[in-house]
Order: structure tokens, then sequence, then C-alpha cells
């Protein structure tokens, strides 16, 4: 696996708490492709990413629109195609398999060449 400037920065973050700031929250449609957020998303502020925005974030295991919650940082969803990596954070005692991450991520991640990275 080829270790992307984005991979090395979320590696940083797996298995410790962090705080995530949703921009978009679950319902809300993408600005530019027109698809509908089926889980909360957005960032851990203040943590620039290789494209210059801050370091993005999904938050599985909730099922309500949040502004932000904290979790464990337990995987990377890993890009082949793109130097954009995200964090895939969770509540404590929510633990998917690396099966269950895709099915979750897949509303936008079937749009790239995706994979879950762990420890």
């Amino acid at each position: 696996m080829k270790e992307t400037l984005s991979l090395k920065l979320a590696r940083v973050f797996l298995g410790k708490e962090v705080e995530v700031v949703f921009d978009r929250p679950i319902g809300t449609r993408h600005p530019k492709y027109n698809f509908v957020y089926k889980q909360n998303y957005g960032n851990i502020q203040g943590v620039p990413a290789p494209d210059g925005e801050d370091l993005d974030a999904f938050y599985l295991g909730e099922t309500k629109p949040l502004q932000k919650a904290r979790g464990l940082c337990i995987a990377i969803i890993h890009r082949r195609d793109d130097d954009d990596d995200k964090l895939v954070v969770v509540p404590k005692g929510f633990n998917p398999s690396d099966e269950e991450i895709m099915k979750l991520v897949h509303f936008q991640e079937q749009f790239f060449d995706s994979a879950v990275v762990r420890k």
C-alpha cells in the first residue's frame, strides 16, 4: 500500500479520541455532486489535510444528525486513487467490521477505490 501524505497524517489519529465537527450531518446533500450523506461527516478542526481543508472524518454508529461529537478513531478510509483519506470515528461501544464500515460509507466511497486501514 502506497503511503500517501493523507494516509501518513491520518495514521497519527488511529486509536485516539477526537472531536469531529460536522459540516455535512446525516441527510445533507453534497453541494457539488448532489448525493445525500447517510452518515455524519465532518472534520477535525485545525488539522490541515493535503487538500488544504481540515482532515475529514466519518462518524459512524449514530443515526441522527449531529453538530459535533467525540469518539474513537478506529480506522481510516484510504483512497488509492485520491490523496484525501478519511478518519472513521465511532462512539464508545460501536465496533464495526471492515465490511460494515465499507457498507456504511458506500454512499460516498462508491466513487473511489477505497479500503479500510487499521493499525
